[in-house]
């Protein structure tokens, strides 16, 4: 993986796949951030229907990803994992540049940054 690329684990992947296989029309997968919570920004994963003039496509593990240039700044680099603990399960971001998140886990402060 090039060090700005998003990447998906396998596992992310294949649960991924699983998800769009039961829609219609959906290419991939959309990642990015919007400004809400205590911290910053809060990272929002959707599926897309299309790619617009100002995203970014990467591949990995047999997946679009798409990202908008706003939200690739902040994701540069960053690898999704899919994870299960408990009752609970969803994407985990191992995000480089991620300086810090807030208590309860729901949103990040950007290195460089300050809010």
């Amino acid at each position: 993986m090039n060090k700005s690329d998003i990447a998906l684990t396998e596992r992310a992947a294949r649960h991924v796949k699983n998800y769009l296989s039961r829609q219609q029309g959906e290419l991939g997968l959309r990642v990015g951030v919007k400004p809400t919570g205590c911290s910053g920004y809060q990272y929002v994963v959707e599926a897309a229907e299309r790619i617009n003039d100002n995203d970014q496509l990467f591949e990995s593990n047999g997946v679009k990803i798409i990202i908008d240039d706003q939200s690739f700044q902040y994701l540069s680099g960053t690898e999704l994992d899919y994870v299960k603990e408990g009752v609970s399960e969803g994407f985990r971001f191992n995000n480089p540049n991620v300086q810090a998140t807030c208590g309860c886990g729901e949103s990040f402060t950007i290195s460089g940054e300050t809010n």
